[in-house]
């Protein structure tokens, strides 16, 4: 009975080692890969590899250092895509800047849509076309959103109407592009996975 027992826990053994080997060394190799853009400086694709890394085995030694390496790549991003955000920022509409079919509504009506971002702050303002006169519409504290404490998610704003906004900027600085990718509702966010509210906004001022 003892024997047989013991075979029975060396197959149980047997096949968590031949489940878990080939997972390792996926691991390993994502790990391996994010190290590579890490040196090299490409932090994005970098961040996105740790955290695949992070995930397929968090408590071994490769998935606690990814995870280490995923809140270091989210701050350095963070930091330098705040940078590129600071200043004034006009909306353009709902497609990007180059579009011929780009929404001009608000400047036929006399009116220009700006956001100006600062270190911790977005204020929004409506500024009269012919007066140049600028009136503040709303102010807010500039929020960042995880839904995960070491997601991959560096770009996340959160507005205090709850919803959720991921934000890109294109590499010539002038060009932001937000989309609505979820809302807070009953203390979670849901997520919003298609007819997306965009936005569009060229930098006007530094």
């Amino acid at each position: 009975m003892k024997k047989k027992l013991f075979f029975i826990v060396l197959l149980i053994c047997f096949k968590n080692f031949a489940q878990n080997n080939p997972k390792i060394a996926f691991q390993k190799s994502r790990y391996e890969l994010a190290l590579d853009y890490y040196e090299k400086a490409d932090y994005k694709k970098a961040i996105d590899l740790f955290y695949i890394a992070s995930k397929i085995k968090p408590d071994n030694e490769i998935g606690q250092e990814s995870t280490k390496k995923v809140d270091t790549l989210k701050a350095i991003l963070r930091e330098s895509l705040l940078k590129q955000a600071i200043g004034i920022w006009k909306l353009v509409g709902d497609k990007p800047v180059w579009s011929a079919t780009q929404n001009v509504k608000a400047s036929k009506e006399g009116f220009e849509t700006l956001i100006e971002i600062k270190e911790d702050e977005i204020v929004s303002y409506e500024k009269n076309i012919k007066t140049q006169e600028k009136k503040v519409i709303k102010s807010e504290k500039l929020v960042y959103y995880s839904e995960n404490k070491s997601d991959a998610m560096y770009s996340d704003i959160i507005l205090s109407d709850g919803t959720v906004w991921n934000c890109t900027i294109n590499d010539g600085s002038d060009e932001l592009h937000v989309i609505n990718i979820g809302h807070m509702a009953d203390g979670h966010i849901e997520k919003i996975t298609s007819n997306n509210t965009e936005r569009f906004f060229v930098k006007v001022e530094k």
